[in-house]
């Protein structure tokens, strides 16, 4: 055993990749190329978005790869701090005496932790790894391009424009790069403060939600306004002549008047904002109104122009075929739709951790092919293998779960007995939390730590938003579809949609009538329409988000999958992600366990065991009021 690992250590360059401190913090481990671990550390803290140092997600990533600390060639994180700290210093003299507040606020934790970056990364991992034999070499590249090497080094494409776009980084909050063999070249920039990220963040802060955690529902949103009323459009009007300025480029100009981000502690000036568009920001969880949707829809129109502006320059600048995107406005997955629809690109690649757990993996790629020259190599299918990079356990560990809590579980010595069983408790309109090999890498559940359904049951997203996920109603959901059937059911211009990134029309055949003033009809009376024979999928533009499944990356999700088909005809599950609003994506047996005791899910599935809510003991169930958290 020794001699085989020293063998792998010595013939293998060894990267550990770290993102932390803002949100979402994760660490990955690269070796010669080849991403072998990754994890974002709100799985292991149970703490959403946690941005503390990931230091569990290292000690998870590490005892996966087999290496020590003392192994690594090199720790790349994913920003430069000290590039970040000039940008603030600057913001903070220009708009001064503006923004004491925030700078009194901000400056002892750079002072005392992140100007020394270097320095506590190395007494963290001396925590992993007491008495570490040998000095790491410690690299930072920068956000944008840890964001560009995050997407186009495991993408197939030998060369491709690089498009990312986020909040901010050091300075840049969009760049435009082109990637050829292993280098990065980056063409264009546009700098703080004026930033799409932060444009569509301010949007979902007037509307209610919460920053860097509620903007998938404002693009979940969006659909439910009036898109041919003369509200959206004077809204639109509004956006783009007193908030913001788009340049044919794609470059925009936000008028920092309306804007607090760059001195306060607030996204927006409130005020101003409520004379703009007629009504004051609204409180979280209180009642969605018409002006609320329309509002959302507004300035999700508003981004996509932006983007696919931004696109075009892309194309411009470097003429290539390929596009690979990444930040989290990439995650952004209805305008990723509409950008392939477009046609602009004939390929597009997005990584599936596009946001800042992903600048992980992009810091120590970059480190491997820019700093270390590794010659890059593609193939027919992306480096991620699925994003499923996670921890896995063992058939041991599931059963040491299920004997702590004397858990009734009916085992299966056949997969594909179990497939058949699920598939008719699916049929009979029971949902089934799915846990099975290794945990995805980023925010979308992919077929192993996924809650499903039955598509074609007509109450399913109200019973799932309800009563599983505790969640507000209009929230949509996503199918997962066999690879060679995604096709059949959707208009989308690509053979391949793995990582749920892409939204596209369910297919005409499938929808179901509606009635001539479907647009004008209330928030309510749009969402419990029957829209399609796959109500549960379609959202109410009778649009879908996308996942395709085939039997490499995901054998046992495909057989299921196909199992379901041999009984419905239906090659299609509802898929959303194994938790509860507020609480991270479950990530080991326990966590699977206490989730479906603490909601209203009738199944369990754990590997090969297969657990009913009905033979549970009840009264092990916790008060899940106690736990939830708003998000």
């Amino acid at each position: 055993m020794l001699k085989i690992k020293l063998y792998y250590i010595r013939q293998r360059m060894k990267i550990l990749g770290i993102s932390a401190f803002y949100h979402d913090s994760a660490a990955v481990i690269v070796a010669d190329g080849r991403v072998v671990a990754a994890a974002q550390e709100e799985r292991f803290t149970r703490k959403k978005h946690d941005f503390d140092f990931p230091r569990n997600a290292i000690g998870f990533c590490l005892d996966y790869s087999g290496i020590d600390i003392s192994d690594l060639d090199a720790v790349a994180f994913y920003d430069k701090p000290l590039l970040k700290f000039e940008r603030l210093l600057e913001t903070y003299y220009r708009v001064a005496p503006k923004g004491l507040n925030s700078f009194i606020k901000a400056m002892p934790v750079w002072l005392k932790e992140k100007m020394f970056l270097k320095r506590l990364i190395l007494q963290e991992l001396e925590k992993i790894e007491p008495g570490i034999k040998k000095k790491i070499k410690t690299l930072f590249p920068e956000h944008h391009l840890s964001h560009a090497a995050s997407t186009y080094y495991p993408s197939t494409f030998d060369e491709s424009a690089i498009l990312t776009i986020d909040g901010v980084g050091e300075w840049s909050t969009a760049t435009i790069a082109y990637g050829n063999k292993e280098a990065i070249t980056i063409l264009k920039e546009l700098h703080f403060p004026h930033s799409v990220g932060l444009l569509y963040s301010a949007f979902t802060y007037f509307l209610g939600f919460k920053v860097n955690s509620g903007e998938y529902k404002l693009m979940g949103l969006a659909p439910y306004g009036n898109k041919s009323g003369n509200r959206t459009k004077e809204f639109v009007r509004i956006i783009k002549e007193k908030l913001v300025t788009l340049h044919p480029d794609g470059s925009i100009y936000l008028h920092q008047q309306y804007f607090h981000y760059a001195e306060g502690l607030r996204m927006i000036d409130e005020g101003k904002w409520e004379k703009l568009f007629g009504f004051a920001r609204r409180k979280p969880e209180s009642d969605m109104e018409s002006h609320h949707c329309d509002l959302a829809l507004a300035i999700q129109i508003v981004t996509e122009e932006i983007v696919l502006a931004m696109a075009e320059e892309a194309k411009r600048l470097t003429g290539s075929k390929h596009l690979c995107l990444s930040g989290g406005v990439a995650l952004n997955c209805v305008a990723n739709g509409k950008l392939l629809e477009t046609g602009i690109f004939k390929e597009i690649y997005i990584q599936p951790a596009a946001g800042d757990a992903g600048g992980a993996l992009g810091a120590a790629l970059a480190a491997q092919h820019l700093y270390f020259n590794k010659t890059r190599e593609t193939g027919s299918d992306d480096n991620l293998r699925g994003a499923y990079l996670g921890p896995d356990y063992s058939r041991l560990d599931i059963q040491k779960t299920l004997r702590k809590h004397r858990a009734k579980a009916h085992y299966y010595a056949s997969f594909d007995e179990l497939s058949t069983y699920v598939s008719e408790l699916m049929i009979k309109g029971n949902v089934v939390g799915w846990f099975q090999g290794r945990m995805e890498f980023g925010p979308r559940a992919l077929g192993n730590r996924s809650i499903i359904a039955d598509p074609r049951n007509e109450e399913m997203q109200l019973k799932l938003n309800v009563k599983i996920k505790y969640r507000e109603s209009f929230r949509p959901f996503a199918p997962s579809v066999l690879e060679e059937d995604m096709s059949d059911y959707f208009d989308i211009k690509t053979p391949t949609s793995p990582y749920m990134l892409l939204v596209a029309p369910i297919k005409e055949e499938y929808r179901m009538p509606i009635p001539a003033d479907y647009e004008e009809l209330g928030m309510k009376e749009r969402l419990y329409h029957k829209r399609s024979i796959l109500p549960a999928i379609t959202h109410v533009d009778f649009s879908a988000r996308i996942q395709s499944v085939n039997s490499k990356t995901n054998p046992r999700y495909y057989k299921l999958i196909s199992a379901f088909k041999k009984k419905s005809g239906i090659g299609v599950v509802v898929n959303t992600s194994f938790n509860v609003r507020g609480e991270p994506i479950v990530c080991s047996p326990e966590d699977a366990y206490q989730c479906f005791m603490d909601t209203e899910m009738d199944v369990l599935v754990l590997g090969d065991f297969v657990l009913l809510k009905k033979e549970q003991d009840i009264e092990k169930r916790r008060t899940f009021e106690r736990s939830f958290k708003l998000d």
